[in-house]
């Protein structure tokens, strides 16, 4: 599965060069092949990028392909979604029960 164009696929090569290089939040969903919550997860990021375009970056990391960032993040659970603000953790999201409660996590970081 690919990420929807409206979210960014990262590597592990490219990764620290996009956290670095922006002004606004990131949200960085790390998922896995075969990981349904995490399929499931991708429409909704990709409308929460469209929503806040501008002032937020939405990004996935495939950690089937960069399990050195699952280590250096220590990613226990799938999916796992990081905001990163100013290239630094600033919350990190497991509970994925409800679109509203991931927006209310966000909305924190967005005002």
């Amino acid at each position: 599965m690919t990420p929807p164009p409206a979210l960014t696929a990262l590597s592990s090569t490219d990764f620290d060069q996009y956290l670095t290089a922006a002004s606004q939040p990131l949200l960085v969903e790390f998922w896995a092949s075969g990981c349904r919550p995490c399929q499931a997860l991708m429409p909704i990021l990709r409308d929460l990028a469209a929503e806040h375009t501008g002032r937020l970056r939405v990004a996935t990391v495939k950690l089937d392909d960069a399990p050195d960032l699952a280590r250096r993040y220590q990613i226990m659970t799938l999916p796992t979604l990081i905001l990163f603000t100013a290239g630094r953790e600033s919350t990190r999201i497991t509970d994925l029960s409800s679109t509203a409660a991931l927006a209310t996590q966000l909305q924190a970081f967005l005002d």
